[in-house]
């Protein structure tokens, strides 16, 4: 069985940062394939960003890219994404996935191809 607990989740004012963790216990982290998703309240779960096994492959959804970075430290079992230049319509609740997959396999933005989801943490952003 695969745990996966985010932290990092917090208030700030529009224009601020932070940086979300995910840590993975219970299967080897390198095996894993992550990524983020969020939800508003009243709307859908979306993709937010993904990275692949390797760490070379990564996905950024369009609504954040060029603020929002994913990135994978192996050493720590840990999955980070870097939040910049936040806005009021980043307030969500994030979340965390991983997926076992092949090595070299691209990342995915389907959450139905995730198996294993942290319980959330929220992100409220200010204007």
């Amino acid at each position: 069985q695969v745990q996966v607990v985010e932290s990092g989740g917090g208030s700030v004012q529009a224009g601020g940062s932070l940086r979300l963790s995910c840590a993975v216990s219970g299967r080897p982290f390198s095996s894993c394939a992550m990524a983020w998703f969020r939800q508003a309240p009243g709307k859908e779960r979306d993709f937010v960003a993904a990275i692949n096994r390797s760490g070379l492959r990564t996905n950024t959804a369009d609504s954040v890219k060029g603020r929002f970075t994913v990135s994978r430290d192996d050493g720590k079992n840990t999955v980070y994404l870097q939040m910049n230049t936040l806005k009021p319509e980043d307030t969500a609740v994030y979340y965390c996935a991983a997926r076992i997959t092949s090595y070299t396999a691209p990342s995915s933005v389907a959450a139905n191809d995730y198996n294993y989801w942290g319980q959330g943490t929220q992100v409220t952003v200010s204007s």
